[in-house]
């Protein structure tokens, strides 16, 4: 019986096999998924851009002054450092005569 394979031959030939199965699913699968990759964010990003050139214009904003506008981010810094003070809700679901 010559044609019958040793149980060695027929182990590396099944682990040929099984290498060139597993070496398959590390190839890209999916090149048409790759390619538009990352294309629907820079489209709702341009989207929702009023002016992309916004960045060019060196005029001076309009409509307030560089001592208000030094104040309000002071406050805006401060409101981190402080936080304003909050209140308690008492006596929920109870009785409201107050006794």
């Amino acid at each position: 019986m010559k044609n019958a394979l040793s149980p060695t031959r027929l182990a590396g030939k099944l682990a040929i096999v099984s290498c060139a199965a597993l070496l398959t699913a590390c190839a890209a699968t999916t090149p048409a998924l790759d390619a538009n990759f990352g294309n629907a964010v820079r489209q709702a990003r341009s989207s929702q851009t009023i002016n992309p050139n916004a960045s060019a214009n060196r005029d001076p904003v309009l409509g307030i002054d560089g001592r208000a506008g030094a104040a309000a981010q002071e406050r805006y810094q401060e409101s981190f450092r402080s936080p304003p003070k909050t209140f308690e809700i008492t006596n929920i679901g109870g009785d409201l005569s107050g006794d």
